[in-house]
């Protein structure tokens, strides 16, 4: 049976054997008189090893260094030395089997009587906590490397809209010092000076409502004055509920306006490109609806090699061209061929009769239009001189452009660009004129019907092509050429033409030239049976009473007498393979126009 006292030893003895820590009793001498089950665990030192054993030379705490401290400067001691408790941390000990670990411990000093008697260390294995420091140490560090690294600047506030914390993306776009970012606050980012509301800095409501904000396309200021379009986030930082602070991650989009702007110009870009080749493909749909009938010119006269010497020369250039010759003598086919020898032959001839677009519409039809310009204009048209663009326009009758469009077209050869009708915006071209008239310029600028400011810039070059009488020598050609294309067109082979067709037309004038040929033999084809070509009608076909007076009569006189003629030849069949526009090489609206214009009725002639 236990006296009091040694029951109450029994109890403490207990209490520091269930102990989690370790636990060490020093004599003066710093020899173990005590050690519990929790330090023999964590040292694998048995309890013989330390009682009556000086406990330095089982942990000997190894500096960093490797050097072992000597026996009166071990800390373990320090209790024993000046009698004070000692809180020691970031210490090592020694395990028996040669491993050790890291520790806090405390060395408390025994004082009985006013000597220090020994010692008391209680000590930690804290091998856990120094894994989870280092850890946390790593995690921070991989945390600060990834914020450093990040592309997006990263911006750090307090509640108060003072700056925390900036990575170098961040301090970079907006040119602050990311070494001492305090002296920064959130007004320099959204521009200082400006009211403090909502509309000026929007990431403060997140002081206010604790929520995530965002915004894309604002601007932030630079500490230099200037600004830069951003893509934000603003997120609060919440602990608890309670605001700490606020992190602002933004981006720099300026190349990516940059970007889209440049697409949007691409797109209109596409846009216009896509429109002027719906509109060369309309214009070339129509080109193909008209009827050319040969590709090359023909002739072996002096005057056509001449005039052919001539395209070769200026072909290659891109001087203005005006051809000059009566109608019918192929000012067109001339026109095609400068066109084709030119380096812009990979873009399309672009073709405009001046004399059959109504007055209103020739300004639309040359500079084209914008939507609601005018009265019926319910879509953007490009005009001609756009759609010719790098490439070459032929103005053919240039001389019954209107005195108001002269001045217009001067403009366009001078300065090299047009404006649409309606927009004030000027678009530059690089086009090459190719202009054509049967009529005599010059005499209409003395009689002042054209400009002669006009003349002079498309008369750079001029072609004056010759009539058919003065090429004797090429009608048998031509007439045997055309002959071929509308024997093998409807049918039949010709292959005779007798003397006497001949003669009857080397000895006529041919007041229509090379298209007037070209329409009495595919008339004579249609009404010849057999190999053998006849023109029966040939004397009232082209009514020799005209032809004797053809100086006496206008050329819009011959025109409509000429028209008339194959009108009723053709039984007033405007359209169509046999009809009057066929025969005539020319589209049937633009028939029509010109019956219009020359005042041809068939109501009229039938009353005569």
């Amino acid at each position: 049976m236990k006296t009091g006292n040694e029951h109450i030893f029994y109890r403490y003895e207990l209490i520091l054997k269930s102990a989690g820590e370790g636990i060490y009793g020093l004599d003066k001498d710093g020899k173990g008189t005590f050690v519990n089950p929790a330090a023999i665990n964590m040292t694998g030192w048995l309890k013989e090893d330390i009682i009556g054993q000086p406990v330095h030379d089982k942990h000997h705490h190894s500096k960093a260094s490797g050097e072992h401290y000597p026996r009166t400067e071990c800390p373990i001691y320090a209790a024993l030395k000046d009698g004070e408790v000692h809180h020691i941390t970031d210490e090592v000990f020694w395990r028996k089997d040669g491993s050790s670990f890291p520790v806090h411990y405390t060395s408390t000093p025994i004082i009985e009587q006013g000597e220090i008697v020994g010692a008391v260390v209680v000590f930690q294995d804290v091998s856990k906590l120094k894994k989870a420091e280092s850890e946390l140490i790593l995690m921070q560090r991989r945390n600060e490397l990834l914020l450093l690294a990040a592309g997006e600047g990263i911006c750090g506030f307090d509640c108060e809209g003072r700056v925390t914390f900036i990575n170098p993306s961040g301090a970079s776009m907006l040119a602050w010092p990311n070494r001492k970012p305090e002296h920064r606050s959130i007004h320099d980012m959204f521009g200082r000076g400006m009211p403090d509301s909502e509309q000026y800095c929007p990431v403060l409501n997140v002081v206010r409502d604790k929520q995530r904000y965002q915004a894309s396309d604002h601007q932030f200021w630079r500490a230099d004055g200037s600004s830069f379009p951003v893509d934000f986030v603003s997120t609060p930082v919440l602990e608890n509920n309670q605001l700490h602070g606020i992190v602002v991650v933004f981006r720099d989009i300026t190349e990516r306006k940059l970007a889209e702007q440049n697409l949007r110009n691409a797109l209109a870009e596409i846009e216009q490109l896509k429109n002027r080749l719906q509109a060369e493909n309309h214009y070339l749909q129509d080109q193909i609806n008209l009827n050319h009938r040969f590709d090359d010119i023909l002739g072996q006269s002096q005057s056509v090699k001449a005039v052919l010497h001539q395209v070769e020369q200026v072909a290659a250039t891109d001087t203005t061209v005006l051809i000059q010759g009566e109608t019918g003598t192929g000012k067109e086919l001339f026109a095609r061929a400068l066109h084709k020898l030119s380096k812009r032959n990979d873009r399309p001839l672009v073709k405009v009769n001046c004399a059959v677009l109504p007055a209103n519409l020739i300004e639309s039809e040359l500079f084209g239009h914008e939507k609601g310009s005018f009265t019926g204009a319910t879509a953007r048209r490009i005009g001609r001189f756009e759609l010719a663009h790098d490439g070459t326009i032929f103005l053919d009758e240039i001389a019954e452009l209107p005195l108001e469009l002269q001045a217009k077209l001067l403009r366009v050869l001078q300065e090299g660009e047009i404006e649409r009708l309606g927009d004030s915006k000027t678009i530059k071209i690089n086009v090459r004129v190719i202009a054509a008239t049967h009529r005599d310029l010059k005499q209409m600028v003395v009689e002042r019907t054209f400009r002669e400011d006009l003349y002079y810039r498309l008369s750079v070059f001029p072609l004056t092509l010759p009539p058919l009488r003065e090429r004797q020598h090429d009608i048998s050609l031509l007439a045997q050429w055309f002959v071929n294309q509308f024997g093998q067109k409807m049918g039949k082979q010709i292959d005779q033409i007798p003397d006497s067709v001949m003669k009857t037309l080397l000895n006529y004038n041919w007041p229509g030239n090379v298209r007037e040929l070209e329409n009495v033999i595919e008339r004579a084809v249609i009404l010849s049976n057999g190999h053998t070509l006849h023109i029966p009608e040939l004397d009232n076909i082209l009514q020799p009473e005209i032809t004797a007076q053809n100086t006496m009569i206008s050329m819009a006189e011959m025109e409509k007498s000429h028209i008339i003629t194959v009108l009723q030849a053709t039984h007033w069949q405007i359209s169509g393979e046999d009809g009057a526009a066929a025969i005539l090489q020319m589209h049937p609206n633009t028939l029509r126009s010109r019956m219009s214009k020359l005042g041809i009725r068939r109501a009229n002639l039938a009353q005569e």
